[in-house]
């Protein structure tokens, strides 16, 4: 009998043990993305960097790869030819990309709202648009400024000939503080307008939505529109919502893990001030969709002659 009950008693152990390790949870495999920022990690960056450092990316099932591009002009191409998963790019620029035939879909928004600006030093004197006539403007990148300066002149009957337009490269900033230009386009109102104050250089800017462009999303999320992870991108938005929540309701927490990422570059005056100017940009919604947003947008690009053919933005918006 006593046999009896001892083996009994160990096969009941051992059918234990298998139930039990049965029952035990396995590791997550994580679907691994590979993202490309359109520049070096700063405080626009925000939602991405607190799902990294708060593991919401990987509490949604992904492994992100955070790369940073060495030409800002790259990461849509290199998602274009299928070599990166997903890019930061911008609501204009993917316009004119579609228009011109790479396969990108957006698939999420990062930033709501414009953040380029027509800006001049305060002490310029210059008040309204019109005084901008005869003056000479700096612009980083060449791309659609002719449409968009051009149209903010017009509102005020300046005509773009009447102005001088000159490319300044990365140099906006020290162009316009030196006098070399007397406005510039492409400073951000969240960044140069903090770095020139801090320099001593008060500025004063026109907003391209106050002055007769129709409103944009400055920083959005692309895919390949012929190869892309649907269930991937879906928790990819997820994660960068529950960002952006935790974000907004614990900025200055917030702000202390995304200077965790790279203390060294992250954490100063500069960026902490952008990081609050920036807090009401991003989308509370990253994954909502509105077509007629980027149909206005793609019609004023159309019309002037900045893109030849119209995209339709059911054609190259995805919902997820």
């Amino acid at each position: 009998m006593k046999h009896i009950f001892l083996i009994t008693t160990i096969m009941l152990l051992l059918f234990g043990i298998s139930i039990s390790a049965e029952a035990s949870p396995q590791p997550q495999k994580l679907t691994k993305i590979s993202l490309m920022l359109d520049w070096f990690v700063n405080p626009n960056h925000g939602p991405i960097i607190i799902a990294q450092e708060r593991g919401y990316f990987k509490q949604h099932g992904i492994e992100v790869d955070i790369q940073q591009p060495a030409d800002p002009s790259l990461p849509p191409k290199l998602v274009a030819a299928n070599k990166i998963d997903l890019a930061v790019t911008y609501q204009p620029n993917l316009t004119i990309d579609v228009a011109a035939g790479l396969p990108l879909i957006k698939t999420a928004t990062l930033i709501a709202t414009p953040l380029n600006t027509l800006m001049v030093l305060k002490k310029s004197g210059i008040t309204d648009l019109s005084q901008l006539k005869g003056k000479t403007i700096g612009i980083a990148v060449a791309g659609n400024e002719d449409a968009t300066i051009g149209a903010m002149l017009a509102n005020h009957d300046v005509k773009l000939t009447n102005v001088n337009i000159v490319n300044v490269g990365w140099a906006l900033s020290s162009s316009l503080a030196s006098g070399k230009v007397d406005a510039i386009w492409g400073g951000l109102r969240n960044f140069e307008t903090n770095q020139l104050a801090l320099e001593g250089y008060p500025t004063a800017s026109f907003f391209p939505e106050e002055n007769g462009i129709p409103s944009y999303d400055e920083l959005i999320f692309v895919a390949n529109s012929k190869h892309y992870n649907r269930q991937a991108i879906t928790a990819f938005n997820a994660a960068i919502t529950q960002a952006t929540t935790y974000i907004i309701n614990h900025p200055q927490a917030a702000w202390q893990q995304f200077i965790q990422y790279a203390p060294d570059t992250l954490n100063n005056k500069l960026n902490h001030q952008a990081w609050n100017d920036t807090l009401s940009r991003f989308a509370l919604r990253p994954a909502a969709v509105d077509f007629k947003r980027y149909d206005d947008y793609a019609q004023f690009l159309f019309k002037h002659h900045v893109i030849t053919q119209l995209p339709q933005a059911k054609t190259y918006i995805g919902s997820f």
